[in-house]
């Protein structure tokens, strides 16, 4: 059986970034008694949001990683796929909240460079099949 290491690294940083957030989330709740939802709080709703876009948008990209990864991409690209994808949810999830859900640098170049990520595996993985 093949090792997967490389995936299972970045899997681990965006593991532990997931729960970051869901943690802030979880703080919200219980600091303001809210059992579901944001009860209106707009605080609230950016800290939902940016867990939420962050579980719906990395696990696309480790799974056309790891198979990347399982085709034989060489390290060097995964690794450089791997921490560009970090770093793009690290400045996503900065942005969305230093910008209070509007306009903000780090949003802007996370949502691209997570964009970019998924699109250069996705061509990657179909052209392994070629």
């Amino acid at each position: 059986m093949q090792n997967v290491e490389i995936t299972a690294l970045y899997a681990g940083l965006c593991a532990l970034l997931v729960m970051a957030l869901a943690f802030r989330v979880v703080s919200f709740r219980r600091g303001r008694q809210v059992g579901l939802g944001t009860g209106g709080d707009r605080d609230g709703e950016i800290r939902i949001r940016t867990h939420a876009n962050a579980v719906e948008y990395i696990p696309l990209a480790l799974i056309l990683m790891l198979i990347a990864e399982i085709n034989g991409l060489a390290p060097l690209w995964l690794h450089c796929i791997g921490g560009t994808l970090v770093i793009a949810r690290l400045l996503h999830a900065l942005g969305l909240v230093g910008g209070k859900g509007g306009y903000h640098p780090g949003r802007f170049f996370g949502t691209a460079l997570t964009w970019l990520v998924i699109i250069a595996l996705a061509v990657i993985d179909i052209a392994s099949v070629f």
